[in-house]
């Protein structure tokens, strides 16, 4: 297959890139946007070598870069991403996309269809996890056997939500939406069939009322999910939200239109979105799967080894555990074991294990967004090392969080290579130690080494103009020069930084290293 050669495009952007500075505070006034060419900024001797996945939030499209920035193939679909992609071993690509028809399930990172295409682009399994009662969201995991993990909300009444302790203060709306689970086993080409699930719903506490059956001390309980949990969260208006919907929307990150429920869907739905999970990933050796929390600032981890029964418990499993949680860190509060000035985490996206022979293998790895971090506003990368003993188990001091205190390692924390993406974003660990880092809202994905030097870095200039986004899952009549309907900078709608956001946004970019399995079909074609 013939390279093909991405153009670079002049836009202004407000984001830390060699030579453009970095905001040191949030309090500060912002730098003048510097120039900045769209396409391949830097590249240097020790970047590992390999491939780029990924796909835009606007675009139809998934793309493969070569080191140089060039697209060397296209995957083409009918859908914009729902939002996580993979290329398997086999060659083909595992997509999440957006169902039009989300049943009401109308917030941030909705998806709903999964699709697995081949090389070619063939639509070799086409999967659909939307009903009135569920919808799949943000991310999936493919499984050494072959299933897949699938993230999900499922649709719970404010009935149900109260009767189970849930504080009526906190809740906006008629509808609740906590986040589960489900291992489907693909029937193509488009069947699938659910062989083990988790639910949050059956793992929580309340001490607001005893006479609830799920009543106990919260703080005795770190096993089990505070249905309060977000108590202590910043509240945004109704105003508030409005504008932070509509700059998700220019974003491609949220469908629906202005008003009403999360992404304008049915008005009873806002504030549904409980926990906000945004990630799923498994760790074989472990058979345990880590879910990042963004509304509570916390990841969990919870036993894989279970059957449906015993995930639904709090017995049985591997650990002994059932399905409640094994390990949470990030926001003690959520927990009632600690208060403002133990949370390390703020609104995180891509909690992942770093994966066995790489460096800090067994660790977990997450994109610290920075929504609420005391003093400066600023994202980071953050390693952590989980107290594990010989045995398995991890371990905790009684009546304490559990640890580590700090990071193990850090990017973003140096005045020269602050930054701040409020929102998605994603990181990984390569096989020579650098680390991949994608900041989501503008497109830039970078490699910096273990001594935070950066060798690598591309700002995205593959702008989608789907035909099923944003509003309503339609996109609205394009102006010329790819803008949004009001142009650059009018408000909602329209993109630029005066406006919502330029149209190059990623939920995440993936590294593929030159022996990746899935990548002979490029090999062969290059030859």
């Amino acid at each position: 297959m013939q390279h093909q050669a991405v153009p670079f495009l002049a836009v202004s952007l407000a984001l830390a890139v060699p030579g453009a500075g970095s905001r040191a505070s949030a309090q500060e006034e912002d730098p003048k946007p510097a120039e900045a060419k769209r396409g391949l900024i830097q590249s240097e001797p020790g970047a590992f070598p390999g491939y780029t996945l990924f796909t835009p939030l606007h675009s139809t499209s998934t793309y493969l870069i070569d080191m140089k920035g060039a697209v060397v193939h296209e995957w083409k679909s009918t859908y914009t991403p729902g939002q996580e992609v993979y290329l398997l071993e086999s060659g083909n690509l595992l997509r999440c996309c957006r169902e039009p028809e989300s049943h009401g399930f109308d917030g941030g990172g909705q998806g709903g269809r999964i699709l697995e295409l081949a090389w070619d682009g063939k639509v070799l399994w086409d999967y659909v996890y939307a009903s009135e009662e569920h919808l799949q969201h943000h991310d999936i995991e493919p499984l050494p056997n072959g299933n897949v993990l699938v993230l999900a909300w499922e649709r719970k009444t404010r009935e149900e939500a109260l009767a189970l302790g849930r504080d009526p203060d906190l809740m906006r709306g008629e509808e609740f939406w906590p986040d589960h689970v489900v291992e489907v086993e693909p029937l193509r080409p488009d069947g699938g069939k659910i062989v083990w699930e988790w639910h949050a719903w059956d793992h929580l506490i309340q001490d607001r009322d005893p006479e609830q059956p799920n009543f106990g001390k919260v703080a005795e309980h770190p096993e089990r999910i505070d249905i309060n949990g977000d108590q202590r969260r910043e509240r945004k208006s109704d105003a508030e939200q409005d504008a932070e919907d509509a700059m998700l929307r220019g974003l491609g990150y949220l469908g629906g239109g202005p008003g009403g429920g999360p992404g304008g869907g049915p008005p009873g739905a806002r504030g549904a979105d409980w926990l906000h999970m945004n990630s799923v990933a498994y760790n074989a050796q472990l058979d345990q799967i880590v879910l990042s929390v963004h509304n509570l600032s916390e990841i969990w981890v919870i036993d894989h080894g279970t059957t449906t029964e015993e995930a639904a418990s709090s017995a049985g499993g591997k650990r002994g555990r059932g399905g409640d949680l094994l390990y949470r860190w990030g926001n003690p509060q959520a927990c009632g074991l600690g208060d403002a000035e133990d949370q390390r985490l703020f609104a995180q996206h891509d909690a992942r294990w770093i994966p066995e022979g790489y460096p800090g293998a067994g660790r977990l790895l997450v994109f610290n967004n920075g929504q609420g971090r005391p003093g400066a506003m600023r994202s980071t990368v953050d390693e952590i090392e989980p107290p594990m003993d010989a045995s398995g188990k991890y371990r905790q001091e009684e009546g304490r969080a559990f640890g580590p205190k700090r990071a193990a390692w850090t990017y973003g924390e140096r005045a020269a290579e602050r930054f701040f993406q409020g929102h998605i974003s994603g990181a990984e660990r390569l096989p020579n130690g650098n680390t991949l880092i994608c900041a989501g809202e503008s497109g830039r994905i970078f490699e910096v080494t273990p001594e935070h030097k950066i060798v690598w870095d591309y700002l995205n200039p593959l702008a989608g103009t789907a035909p099923n986004m944003p509003m309503g899952g339609r996109m609205p009549p394009q102006r010329p020069g790819g803008r949004g309907p009001r142009g650059p900078g009018r408000g909602p709608g329209g993109f630029g930084p005066g406006g919502n956001m330029e149209p190059y946004g990623l939920f995440r970019a993936t590294r593929l290293p030159l022996d990746h399995k899935g990548l002979a079909a490029l090999k062969i074609q290059e030859v």
